[in-house]
């Protein structure tokens, strides 16, 4: 168990990364996030989870892994039952494309892959399968856990606390990625799961089965809402909304939604609520939810770091529900749900919400974040910072060499040279306000930026 402080993004420390996040208030009052954990470089998620949980979003609790994949008693039985996801026969336009362009940039596509070049779909030794995104409601005084396996397994494990650990693990009648769960105002759950088109169905009263001849297939789709995979629902009012990674732009670095008038659909696309493309040079997806916490709405969801796809980081956002129940479109921003960044606050350089160039954050080999792997031209975002009286002054922790210019909301306060590590100039001139901050380096050598304040 790991507890520490933070209103900032990404929310967990650095070396921590649970993706896929799906935030729930539980009743004890606190706010339980369920992810994947990403741990390692070449392949999404783990074997395993843990839960985070805040009372105030500001003291996180990291508690110990509350299930992995060696308590699923039917994982290796040959004789489980398996069901398809993705129609591999009949692939949409997206997937051809993925195929085409990106083989690995999903395991479905690299087990795809494997299984035409007669290797192995998903070689994952001694550990146990790899767990995809979960989801976890509260029903009756106890806590279901619905989750994924690398084989389009899914199912279902059961525990009396929100942070488990979980166990007697039932397979579910269905197969595919991204589950996610529902309880109406009715008490009626839904189960929701699938990729390119999503499906979805009533729980039994159990919450650990239903009924295969109910399920309704297609509730939304990539042509028609632009979904790819990564389904939430929740309810605002009289309205169910319907959260996804969404490829209207390309690729699935968008989370979108759909709204209705019932939770198995009809479902209306919407548009986008937030874009995680710039993120990191490697950027490809996005998974979360939204959530109200004390009368207010977030948006949760991650970020990729290190240059890869994965390495994915917990953010938040504030978001506004309009009178219409449309949804604004929110930058990324380093405040995250804090204030912003004031005088004499240090900034660190993996907190950056925007990255252009080949720039990205990673840590060294002693552990220690930097801003890495900066060229001539790149630019770090970090938004935002706020001062009554302006910035006269900027000090910066780095190594290596190079100029950095530092523009405030587009203008520029001034330039600073790093000789060595050594900062030459600390001088700016930056105007009273709230102000987005940009670093633009230029030349550039070995140059990395570990953390800088403005006084």
């Amino acid at each position: 168990m790991e507890k520490f402080t933070n209103r900032r993004n990404p929310v967990l420390p650095p070396h921590w990364h649970i993706p896929d996040s799906e935030a729930h208030v539980m009743p004890d009052g606190k706010l339980y996030i369920y992810g994947s954990y990403d741990d390692g470089k070449h392949v999404y998620c783990s074997n395993r989870y843990y839960v985070v949980s805040t009372p105030d979003m500001e003291h996180w609790t990291i508690h110990d892994s509350s299930f992995d994949s060696s308590r699923i008693s039917w994982a290796e039985d040959p004789d489980s039952p398996h069901y398809p996801g993705i129609d591999w026969e009949h692939p949409s336009p997206f997937i051809q494309k993925m195929i085409r362009e990106k083989p690995d940039a999903h395991p479905d596509l690299v087990k795809e892959e494997e299984k035409e070049n007669g290797g192995n779909a998903m070689e994952h030794g001694d550990e146990g399968h790899l767990l995809y995104a979960p989801d976890c409601i509260e029903k009756d005084g106890k806590y279901y856990l619905y989750f994924c396996m690398d084989d389009d397994r899914e199912g279902v494990a059961v525990s009396d606390r929100p942070e488990g650990p979980f166990d007697n693990a039932v397979q579910f009648p269905c197969g595919g990625i991204d589950p996610a769960v529902f309880v109406d105002d009715d008490g009626q759950a839904y189960y929701y799961w699938g990729q390119i088109y999503s499906h979805g169905v009533k729980l039994n009263e159990d919450m650990m089965s239903f009924r295969q001849e109910e399920v309704v297939d297609h509730l939304v789709t990539e042509e028609k809402h632009y979904f790819h995979e990564g389904s939430s629902m929740r309810k605002i009012g009289d309205t169910y909304y319907y959260v996804f990674a969404d490829v209207e732009r390309g690729k699935p670095t968008s989370l979108g939604y759909a709204t209705g008038k019932s939770p198995l659909g009809p479902f209306e696309y919407r548009g986008i609520i937030i874009d995680n493309a710039d993120c990191d040079p490697d950027s490809w997806n996005n998974h979360g939810s939204i959530e109200c916490v004390n009368g207010q709405w977030y948006i949760f969801y991650h970020r990729s770091s290190r240059g890869t796809e994965r390495f994915r980081r917990l953010c938040i956002e504030p978001i506004t529900i309009n009178p219409d129940g449309s949804i604004d479109e929110v930058k990324m921003t380093s405040q995250g749900a804090g204030d912003p960044f004031g005088a004499g606050e240090e900034i660190m350089g993996y907190q950056a919400c925007g990255l252009k160039g080949t720039v990205f954050s990673a840590p060294d080999e002693n552990g220690t974040e930097y801003l890495t792997e900066i060229s001539d031209g790149d630019e770090a975002v970090f938004r935002y910072v706020e001062s009554e009286n302006g910035f006269s002054e900027i000090r910066m922790e780095a190594e290596g060499s190079g100029t950095v210019e530092i523009l405030m909301n587009g203008k520029s306060a001034g330039k600073v040279r790093i000789e060595g590590g050594k900062q030459m100039e600390t001088q700016i001139s930056a105007e009273p306000g709230l102000s987005e901050v940009v670093l633009k380096f230029s030349g550039t050598e070995r140059l990395k930026i570990r953390k800088f304040v403005f006084l």
